[in-house]
């Protein structure tokens, strides 16, 4: 059998792996960060000055952020062609007792998007960015040609509005905050929930919507399965990049369906993706749930038709990986793996190293190892 693990994933300084060919390059993160940093400045600040000038209401409230998603995650990969983008998630914050002082909720939902986007021309206007905003639950920033911003707009209760830490175009469909207050029309607020996270949306006003708890799940599942967890995520997500130019299955549904088929393999990480692969079918053709809200289907957000398409891409990926491990050729080996990931999975045959089957089942732990506390230094 062949072992290609330190193709995907190596501590070596000077060997190039799967892994690292994923990471943004050191200066689009940093290119990132910083925008991420002037964008939140620019709504702390705009928000309450446009809705003021506007003569919503006097002291405003700055609002507050939370970074989710894959950044926050670690998971973020670099773009696999050239029409994707990396999507940076920055949640906007408000208190509840602020907003619901809009009679409408629908209101408030379309005063809290025209003021977002109004606070934000300027500053898109002056670094040639493009605000898109026909995305129904949140305004997205595109900033390069590589990535994007997104900003979902929360309502937050008020004792957790205060322990969220601060840090450092035109107005889609309305011409105006009175506009968008004359648009709306619907229910109060007594019909919405006062305990929970509320998220703006262009169509339906508010629905329940926390990513916290999100999250901390995703962080729990690396801490208790080790950060190879994390990689055969960032792996399914690269696969799914390569072969889905738009679409596929999301990546929510990627990393909740993976966890509970993950065990950990000594230094194998692609016996660790071969195991989630050979299994991913069966999941996701089962039904894949939330794993902070079960009443929630993530498969569904597919559709019959879009699981049955992405289960059978799936066992064709595994009969691919089984092949190239149970091959005899390393060349043939790295080019299955590179119909699989693309360009970026390294060609260099001679790293490939053969092992015996007795090794192979030694990689196999009898239980969940720790987390790693060493991992590859290189990547930024």
């Amino acid at each position: 059998m062949l072992n290609l693990s330190s193709l995907f994933f190596t501590t070596s300084y000077d060997e190039s792996c799967l892994y690292e060919r994923l990471d943004l390059t050191p200066e689009q993160q940093g290119m990132i960060g910083m925008v991420r940093g002037d964008v939140r400045a620019c709504l702390r600040e705009g928000i309450p000055r446009v809705l003021v000038e506007n003569g919503y209401a006097e002291d405003v409230p700055q609002p507050r952020f939370f970074t989710q998603g894959s950044w926050s995650y670690k998971t973020l990969n670099s773009p696999a062609h050239p029409q994707q983008q990396a999507d940076v998630d920055d949640g906007c914050y408000l208190p509840l007792s602020f907003v619901a002082q809009t009679k409408r909720p629908s209101s408030a939902a379309s005063i809290f998007f025209a003021a977002a986007e109004g606070a934000l021309k300027s500053l898109v206007n002056e670094k040639g960015w493009k605000i898109v905003s026909d995305k129904p639950t949140c305004i997205r920033i595109i900033i390069a040609p590589y990535a994007h911003i997104d900003i979902p707009l929360y309502a937050i209760p008020d004792n957790e509005f205060s322990t969220l830490t601060k840090a450092s175009m035109e107005r889609y469909g309305y011409s105006s905050l009175d506009e968008a207050v004359v648009m709306a029309e619907r229910d109060a607020w007594t019909a919405l929930p006062c305990d929970k996270v509320l998220l703006a949306h262009r169509k339906c006003d508010w629905m329940a919507s926390d990513p916290r708890p999100l999250k901390e799940w995703f962080l729990g599942e690396v801490e208790a399965q080790g950060e190879q967890f994390r990689r055969v995520v960032r792996y399914l997500k690269a696969f799914r990049d390569w072969k889905w130019t738009s679409g596929g299955p999301a990546s929510i549904l990627l990393m909740t369906a993976a966890a509970p088929l993950f065990e950990k393999r000594d230094r194998r990480d692609d016996l660790a993706l071969l195991d989630v692969v050979a299994a991913l079918p069966g999941r996701l053709r089962d039904g894949v749930n939330n794993p902070v809200d079960e009443a929630e289907s993530l498969t569904a957000r597919l559709g019959d038709a879009g699981v049955e398409d992405a289960a059978k891409v799936f066992e064709d990926f595994e009969k691919v990986l089984r092949a190239a491990m149970d091959s005899s050729s390393s060349v043939y080996a790295c080019k299955c793996m590179q119909l699989e990931f693309g360009p970026r999975f390294p060609n260099e045959p001679d790293r490939v190293k053969i092992v015996s089957v007795v090794d192979t089942i030694k990689a196999a732990p009898a239980t969940r190892g720790p987390s790693e506390l060493v991992g590859r230094t290189k990547a930024g």
